[in-house]
């Protein structure tokens, strides 16, 4: 049987894994022991961390996978280059995992590329974000190395600036941070994937947040609502930005802002699939494409399959924030029942209380006509 290696195992994952066990493929999966879904639902569970690649290597040399992968994590994609590199499998080189990890060494490429990116400052202790010459308030911190939103603020004053980069500094895993000055308009993400260098484009998500001082997500939308003859110098632009961060293999997932007139302004990009569910669902229920089957064969160096087979016209996922929220699913469900997908475990212990992506309280997942999709979106488009 065909063998897979899966570097982590939660929610966001699992769907890689059972796309993996439709494939044909026997699916070994690692992740530190936490009770996480894909711990059950793998042929094979691995209790040895995603940031251990040497461990991950030995255990990888001894059951002889055909592909190395992950989706939903950019910590795990360090472990997945490093462990194909040295099984000489299809994979992304050592220059992109730097450069797609690490929010400033991002920068630098972009900037290094020609592309428009806003000023920076790297930040190594809370007092070097006093007195940034280069920057103007409001401006952006967050940690270097971190995702899903956490230890990101936007900062007015002085006073908020330090007590933004210690925060950051603290989450990051270097203990560094970045400044950044704000980019403005309506945000985006742009879903492509890549096999010997060659990109393809797969679709534009529109992004909701919480806004300032966190940013935290709210929701997410396929199609994005981007002005067709917008799109193609959009498309450009991203393609420019995943040749300078040398993203080479698999998936992508890169954020931007639109100006009033359609340029779009890179946030940042990762070398893997949108979180959220927006590379396992979304993509597929509006698009059509079998974007993890794509991940799974462009890891397995087998040509990638672009065809689109019959789907929605929108897609939507919704976040749950608040005790109001659960009421708003409710009525979403009495209104538009055929419209909801999939629905998350509910985690009570969370609402009201999220700081981040990770403690949000739960989602649904919702699919039809662009209408039904904006309608209910605008109906449950609540702050958290």
């Amino acid at each position: 049987m065909k063998k897979i290696a899966v570097i982590g195992a939660g929610e966001f994952q699992n769907p890689l894994i059972l796309r993996a066990k439709e494939m044909g493929y026997e699916t070994h999966v690692f992740a530190w022991k936490n009770g996480d879904i894909g711990e059950r639902t793998a042929d094979f569970f691995y209790p040895i961390s995603i940031v251990d690649k040497e461990a991950v290597l030995e255990t990888c040399r001894q059951i002889g996978p055909e592909a190395v992968v992950t989706i939903a994590s950019d910590l795990a994609t360090h472990t997945v280059n490093y462990v194909a590199r040295a099984l000489g499998l299809p994979c992304n080189d050592e220059r992109c995992t730097e450069c797609s990890t690490n929010k400033y060494r991002m920068r630098k490429a972009l900037k290094e590329a020609g592309l428009e990116t806003p000023e920076f400052v790297l930040l190594e202790t809370p007092e070097s974000a006093l007195g940034l010459e280069n920057l103007a308030f409001p401006f952006i911190i967050k940690p270097t190395d971190r995702s899903g939103s956490r230890g990101i603020a936007k900062v007015h004053t002085q006073s908020e600036a330090e007590e933004a980069a210690r925060a950051a500094i603290g989450y990051s895993f270097e203990k560094k941070a970045i400044a950044e000055d704000l980019i403005t308009g309506p945000e985006y993400s742009c879903e492509c994937i890549s096999q010997e260098g060659e990109h393809h484009l797969l679709a534009f998500t529109q992004k909701e947040t919480t806004g300032a001082p966190h940013f935290i997500e709210t929701g997410h939308t396929v199609p994005a609502d981007i002005l067709p003859e917008w799109q193609e110098d959009i498309r450009k632009t991203v393609f420019q930005a995943l040749d300078a961060l040398c993203i080479t293999t698999g998936a992508s997932h890169t954020e931007f802002r639109l100006s009033g007139n359609g340029v779009p302004h890179i946030i940042e990009i990762g070398a893997r699939m949108g979180g959220d569910c927006i590379g396992s669902h979304l993509v597929p229920l509006s698009a059509g494409y079998d974007f993890l089957g794509m991940v799974i064969d462009a890891a397995a160096g087998r040509p990638i399959r672009l065809a689109a087979e019959p789907h929605y016209e929108a897609a939507a996922i919704r976040f749950l924030f608040s005790p109001e929220d659960v009421e708003l699913l409710k009525a979403v469900k009495e209104r538009r029942p055929g419209c909801i997908i999939e629905e998350s475990p509910l985690k009570r212990e969370n609402l009201s209380r999220a700081e981040d992506s990770s403690t949000r309280a739960g989602f649904y997942i919702m699919a039809g006509s662009k209408k039904e999709i904006e309608q209910i979106m605008r109906f449950t488009g609540k702050e958290g």
